[in-house]
C-alpha cells in the first residue's frame, strides 16, 4: 500500500468513444511511469468527479489533450472537471493542450456561466500557406501548430530548470487559449501562440499549450519538463 501512497493519475479528455478506440492512453500511462518511477491510474473525464478522485488522494494529475472540438460539447460536460480542481486545488496538476484550453475556459469564465464553447482558434491561414497533411474539417483555413516547435519561457518558473531557452516541444493544435486567466501567470510563449504555458499563483497549477508527454529521442525537452513537474509535485 506504501506505494499507492504516491499515485500519480492521467485523465483522458474527450469521447467516451475515442477513448475505448484510442490505444495511446495506455501507452503514455507507462510513460508517465517511467518518468516518475510510481504508478499511474488512467481515468475518463467522465470519472473526473470529486467523489471518485478525492478518495485516490493522487500525489499528481496530469489531464490530457483531446481530438475533438469544444463546439461539439455542452459546458455541462465539463462541470466535473471545474468540480474535481476547485476540490483538489492543493494537488499538483497540469493540463496539456485541450485541458490547458478548457483552464482558460474554466478560470476566465466558469462552465456553469456559459451556454455553449466556442473553440479560440489560432490564426487564418495566410495567401498560399499549406494545411497540414491530414486537415481537421473543423478547421479548414486556420493554421496547425502541428510538429516541434520552440518555445521560450518568459518568467523564471521550476517547469523549465536545467532546460535550454528556447525549448523544443510538441504541439498539436487549432485553437488556442486567448486570455490568461486572473491569478495565473504566462511562463512561456512562441511567434505562433502567445499562451504556451501558465501558472497558478497561489496553486501548483500548470496548463501548457504543449505536449511535453509527446518527446522523442531527437527532441527529449517534454521529458525533462515532465521530470520538473512531478519534482514540484514532491514525487521525484
Amino acid at each position: 500500500m506504501e506505494g499507492w501512497c504516491r499515485l500519480i493519475i492521467w485523465i483522458r479528455i474527450g469521447t467516451l468513444e475515442s477513448y475505448n478506440k484510442d490505444g495511446r492512453d495506455f501507452w503514455l500511462k507507462r510513460r508517465l511511469e517511467e518518468v516518475s518511477g510510481q504508478p499511474c491510474l488512467m481515468l475518463h473525464q467522465e470519472q473526473m468527479r470529486p467523489e471518485i478522485v478525492e478518495p485516490l488522494k493522487p500525489r499528481a494529475m496530469l489531464l490530457s489533450g483531446a481530438g475533438t472540438f469544444f463546439q461539439h460539447f455542452k459546458p455541462e460536460t465539463f462541470y466535473g472537471f471545474e468540480d474535481t480542481l476547485n476540490a483538489m486545488a492543493d494537488v499538483p496538476t497540469m493540463g496539456l493542450c485541450a485541458s490547458h484550453q478548457l483552464m482558460g475556459f474554466m478560470f476566465n469564465h466558469g462552465f456553469r456561466n456559459l451556454t455553449k464553447l466556442e473553440d479560440e482558434m489560432m490564426r487564418p491561414l495566410r495567401p498560399g500557406e499549406p494545411d497540414v497533411l491530414d486537415p481537421n474539417p473543423d478547421a479548414l483555413g486556420y493554421f496547425c501548430e502541428e510538429g516541434f516547435y520552440p518555445v521560450r519561457p518568459v518568467k523564471a518558473d521550476p517547469l523549465f530548470d536545467e532546460l535550454p531557452d528556447p525549448v523544443v516541444v510538441r504541439q498539436s493544435h487549432y485553437a488556442e487559449m486567448k486570455t490568461v486567466p486572473p491569478a495565473f501567470d504566462l511562463i512561456a510563449s512562441n511567434e505562433n501562440c502567445r499562451i504556451q504555458a501558465i501558472r497558478h499563483r497561489e496553486r501548483p497549477l500548470y496548463g501548457t499549450q504543449f505536449h511535453p508527454e509527446y518527446y522523442v529521442d531527437v527532441y527529449p525537452h517534454g521529458r525533462k519538463i515532465l521530470e520538473n513537474f512531478f519534482r514540484v509535485a514532491g514525487v521525484l
